[in-house]
């Protein structure tokens, strides 16, 4: 993966992450429901916490791709 792909998509993932962080998506979360006793509002954080954190670790850790022209390193 070239520099200038990984930027664009790491802007794109921190464009995401504002908008799922933001008040209008976080509003839907906002009632009265709970899943096993814990509210949905702080839950649907954890884990739109946890899913931009691994996709950024998933970014991160992508090895580029080397061209298949024969020859190796090493």
């Amino acid at each position: 993966m070239n520099r200038s792909l990984l930027a664009q998509r790491l802007l794109a993932l921190f464009a995401a992450g504002a908008l799922l962080f933001d008040f209008p998506l976080l509003r839907l979360w906002q009632t009265e429901a709970t899943l096993f006793g814990w509210p949905l509002l702080p839950l649907a954080l954890f884990a739109g916490w946890a899913l931009v954190i691994g996709l950024l670790a998933w970014l991160m850790e992508t090895q580029p791709e080397t061209p298949s022209d024969g020859t190796e390193d090493g």
